[in-house]
């Protein structure tokens, strides 16, 4: 029975390829939008990824992302320092300055001012030049996007000069960070020298980030030091989850992919609801057939789930495989620089994909059910 189920699936090619091809379409859909969201929001928290030193971050109370800072006085440093648990606490600079490119135009970059000494603060992989080199006067680190932006067309080379806030900015190495949600330039460097990039006014430490002490939790000595100084503490991930919670709430992001997410599903169930019905009813007589000669009415249930899981399978994969190229051929763009397709996106949509293939195969089920063999003798 199930070869026949099979038989009377195929033998109309142009439904079941549009079948395969509505299920297809959603999945596609689903994972590409839902891809590029969680990539989206990732970008939020890129700062707080690129210092894996540090376990806990050290802020104004007011502070409420990455981008919004209000500056700590210096004393503070030390105050932090002193609190039981902290292993060590460096101050982190962070402002956004203006570049003029090789060919003279004006671009928006990000600068970070790691520590000093340590120079903590900094990506961890290096890519070209020497670290040490940061403390040199006027030397800076570029990421490698910002690098293939500020001087386009160039091979990717170190001693480069470029202005920031008109000031003299030479390029002593080339660091891969993570990619950020406001700009792709990031340049680090010394945070003295970061400091005579801007003027930002008497106060100008914007971040501390410190490390928790032997067995220490972060969570706890988080919270030991906001007891002691008043100021907001937090551990790395609850920081970064805050500023992606932050775009989630205060940007139209979620409800712009939400809205496409959920038409393709719509979409999804319309078209292969109204194909796969259309099926069932070409196929009403050979149904009747079947009944007619004894079939029972759970054999037929059987073939029309069989017929719809094929369906949804083919889709389904068709789908998933076009939004994993997608990635693959997108990742390479600078500009989807960090984007993937997570496996829990794929199997929320493999859920997506099988809840509308039954939803389809109950809609059509009915016919299939009611249909009354007497039909097969009529002309």
């Amino acid at each position: 029975m199930f070869s026949i189920a099979m038989k009377m699936l195929f033998h109309d090619r142009a439904k079941f390829v549009g079948l395969v091809l509505g299920v297809a379409f959603s999945t596609l859909l689903i994972n590409q939008q839902l891809g590029i969201f969680i990539g989206l929001i990732s970008r939020a928290g890129a700062v707080v990824v690129d210092v894996p030193e540090a376990d806990i971050w050290v802020m104004d109370p007011g502070v409420k992302n990455l981008d919004t800072i209000f500056p700590l006085r210096d004393t503070e440093l030390g105050r932090v320092r002193g609190v039981p648990g902290v292993a060590w606490a460096v101050p982190l600079f962070k402002s956004n300055v203006t570049i003029r490119t090789g060919n003279g135009e004006l671009e928006a970059s990000l600068l970070i001012g790691v520590d000093d000494t340590t120079l903590i603060g900094l990506p961890p992989q290096i890519l070209m030049g020497n670290i040490d080199d940061l403390r040199r006067p006027d030397a800076v680190a570029v990421s490698e996007e910002g690098f293939r932006k500020v001087w386009r067309g160039q091979p990717i080379s170190l001693g480069n000069v470029a202005e920031l806030n008109d000031r003299r900015a030479v390029v002593v190495a080339i660091v891969k960070d993570s990619p950020k949600f406001t700009s792709s330039i990031t340049f680090f460097t010394r945070y003295s020298q970061a400091l005579q990039y801007t003027n930002n006014g008497r106060n100008q430490m914007s971040f501390i980030v410190a490390k928790a002490a032997g067995d220490q939790t972060p969570e706890a000595v988080s919270a030991n030091i906001t007891a002691r100084t008043g100021l907001k503490a937090m551990s790395s991930p609850a920081f970064r989850w805050k500023a992606i919670e932050y775009v989630i709430q205060n940007t139209g992001i979620p409800i712009s992919i939400g809205t496409v997410v959920a038409l393709g599903i719509l979409v999804g169930i319309a078209v292969v609801g109204l194909m796969f019905n259309l099926f069932v009813l070409e196929n009403l007589k050979q149904f009747a057939v079947l009944k007619a000669i004894g079939t029972s009415n759970l054999r037929l249930i059987g073939m029309v789930f069989l017929q719809a899981a094929v369906v949804g399978f083919v889709g389904f994969s068709v789908g998933l495989f076009g939004a994993t190229m997608f990635f693959e051929t997108a990742g390479k763009s600078p500009t989807f620089q960090g984007f993937f397709l997570p496996w829990y996106v794929a199997a929320g949509s493999g859920a997506v994909a099988a809840a509308i293939i039954v939803l389809a195969a109950l809609f059509a089920m009915r016919r299939v059910l009611f249909v009354d063999p007497a039909i097969v003798f009529r002309g």
